[in-house]
């Protein structure tokens, strides 16, 4: 164990409070009792269910956490007035997170009070709470902006009337680890003190790190970073900051945290960025062909976690910077042979696809290779060339130039739009080579968005022979057009 922190770090989370505070976020009684048992299973020494002067709902969900018998500590936040310490005793809560306002800004441009005022309410609200045999966790709001010689002062004389613990609020997320360093020590001398950071300047992270160093036993922290405005310290960051960067044993049980990292995503409604250290969608996913290659071979150089460790798996995403590789290997898992040729083709339409700003899905790898393994690879037909042209005042024409048997021809068609002049020229083009017939045709279109992959199968049959043949293009035109032509070489072979 790594000797910059004390024994036994400790995780509140509030999550079921201040995460809650998210803008557009209201958790139902149900909810946020299934969230609780997850954070009580993971290994959360403490969790904030909210603050019970709030509403019936509220309260109501707190006295169903608090009835569970979960392993962790249950709080409820409390403002410095015995009507929510009474809420919160009642409810059967075992300690509560009693926030006081201790900078000048605060304590006179929203309470419009002294220091003096302000001192006694903390101390009588101490003193109530302890009376009602609840712990006390007493928390200076805005404290990084607070004279540090009030604070102390405050913090002194909370724990001399009762108060278990002291908790350091950077409440706009203005503190730095320098000024961290410089805070933490003389107050995690008067009692056990905790850490709890905003994200606004995106420094959460690094101060809650800093504290911890610096004597705080405890960090704050929120699922996926959840909070007011940027949100607050997020706690599958702070776990795998300690494990991974300081070795530090967390006693966390680590492979649940994606499962709850993504429960809290559902009931929030609030989605994970896709770039999101540790549970973000891409923070285990490798699309660049080197990338790719070096993880394939040995996942650590490039990655400094393991997604097992924290109930995730590793993902190779195609676009246009994969390479043979990781395309290969994304075939071989969707058990397609392809031979050297083919994955070239694949590779190839692939890269195509990522330079038209597509990201490529399992589903549209399939619908490729489906695709190019259907091409023959010494085809009758070669397609020189295609066009189509259609609009509101003209008939859909397309015209081409095969090469059959090695011979040139060219043709052109009308239709009842561009796909039925494309397919009707390609019969044409090789009429006097056989009669082949088009039964069905069908498409769709792989994902969502006009610039959605196509996939068009068609049904071809010569003399009572009939097979089916696909395409896949970001053009439904074109998608048509190979789907056709490949179909033709399947039945034509017999006849080189």
């Amino acid at each position: 164990m790594s000797v910059l922190f004390a024994d036994n770090l400790r995780f509140f989370d509030t999550t079921l409070r201040d995460g809650e505070q998210t803008p557009g976020v209201s958790l139902n009684p149900e909810q946020k009792f299934e969230i609780a048992s997850r954070l009580s299973d993971i290994g959360i020494d403490v969790i904030e269910a909210g603050s019970a002067a709030a509403s019936d709902g509220e309260r109501e969900a707190i006295r169903r956490i608090a009835e569970a018998g979960l392993k962790a500590e249950i709080c409820t936040y409390v403002r410095a007035l015995r009507e929510d310490i009474d809420y919160a005793a009642d409810l059967g809560a075992d300690s509560v997170h009693l926030v006081i306002p201790v900078s000048d800004l605060h304590i006179t441009k929203k309470l419009r009070k002294n220091r003096d005022q302000v001192a006694a309410m903390a101390y009588d609200a101490v003193e109530y709470a302890k009376g009602r045999g609840l712990i006390v966790e007493l928390s200076g709001e805005d404290a990084s902006r607070a004279d540090q010689k009030f604070l102390h002062e405050i913090f002194s004389g909370g724990v001399e009337r009762g108060a278990d613990r002291l908790c350091f609020c950077d409440t706009v997320g203005l503190l730095t680890p320098e000024k961290t360093a410089e805070y933490i020590p003389p107050l995690s001398a008067i009692a056990p003190l905790s850490i709890h950071c905003h994200d606004d300047l995106g420094f959460a992270l690094a101060n809650t790190m800093a504290a911890l160093k610096a004597g705080a036993g405890c960090a704050h922290v929120t699922i996926n970073g959840l909070g007011e405005r940027a949100g607050n310290t997020p706690f599958e960051e702070v776990v795998m900051a300690l494990e991974v960067l300081y070795g530090y044993r967390t006693r966390i049980v680590e492979e649940k945290i994606y499962p709850l990292a993504s429960l809290v995503s559902r009931h929030t409604g609030v989605a994970l960025a896709v770039n999101k250290a540790i549970v973000g969608e891409m923070a285990f996913t490798h699309e660049s062909g080197i990338h790719a290659h070096g993880v394939m071979r040995e996942p650590s150089t490039y990655e400094s976690v393991k997604p097992e460790m924290v109930g995730r798996k590793r993902r190779i995403v195609l676009g246009k910077h994969s390479g043979t590789a990781s395309v290969e290997a994304a075939l071989h898992e969707m058990n397609y042979n392809a031979d050297e040729k083919q994955v070239k083709e694949i590779v190839k339409r692939v890269k195509q696809l990522g330079d038209e700003g597509k990201r490529v899905t399992d589903a549209d790898l399939m619908a490729v290779a489906d695709a190019v393994l259907s091409i023959e690879c010494k085809p009758v037909i070669k397609m020189r060339q295609f066009t189509a042209t259609s609009g509101s005042h003209m008939i859909p024409t397309a015209s081409v130039t095969l090469v059959v048997n090695g011979q040139e021809m060219t043709g052109a068609a009308t239709g009842d739009g561009p796909v039925d002049a494309a397919m009707e020229v390609l019969r044409k083009c090789v009429s006097d080579v056989a009669d082949i017939r088009l039964e069905e045709y069908h498409v769709d279109a792989i994902s969502g968005g006009t610039d959605a992959l196509v996939e068009v199968t068609v049904r071809l049959s010569k003399d009572g022979k009939i097979i089916t043949s696909r395409g896949a293009r970001t053009d439904i035109i074109m998608a048509s057009v190979e789907a056709m032509i490949a179909g033709m070489n399947r039945l034509l072979r017999d006849r080189t």
